[in-house]
């Protein structure tokens, strides 16, 4: 199965743009009920980001932040992980367990197309059972 087959169309992902503050990002994050947010690129040619709440927990808690005073770019994963979606789901699910990783951005060409998540790929080990 490829992974353009179970991924999170780009339709349906909370994007935020670099310079929005952490507390923005925080309130969408409540308010759509995820815990992760795509990071627009910043240019053309610029990489897309991940901002989850790993981040923000990292940000505020460990480095005694202020949510009102940080970007999203402060604190988010950029560039992200990414997978193409015309990869076999198994390539991303054996990457994900080896480097610990909970989400991986779909990009082709640099354009997001969607995400994959490990909620994703356990959805569908457990349709086949």
């Amino acid at each position: 199965m490829l992974v353009e087959e179970i991924m999170t169309p780009k339709e349906k992902l909370i994007i935020v743009d670099q310079l929005d503050s952490v507390r923005k990002a925080l309130e969408l994050m409540k308010k759509h009920n995820i815990k992760s947010v795509i990071v627009d690129k910043n240019s053309p040619n610029g990489a897309y980001g991940l901002l989850t709440f790993k981040n923000i927990l990292q940000a505020i808690v460990a480095q005694e932040g202020d949510i009102d005073l940080l970007n999203v770019y402060d604190i988010a994963t950029i560039p992200a992980i990414s997978v193409t979606r015309k990869l076999e789901m198994r390539y991303v699910a054996k990457m994900m367990v080896s480097h610990s990783i909970k989400r991986v951005l779909v990009v082709d060409d640099n354009e997001l197309y969607g995400i994959i998540t490990m909620s994703d790929i356990i959805g569908v080990l457990l349709e086949d059972i």
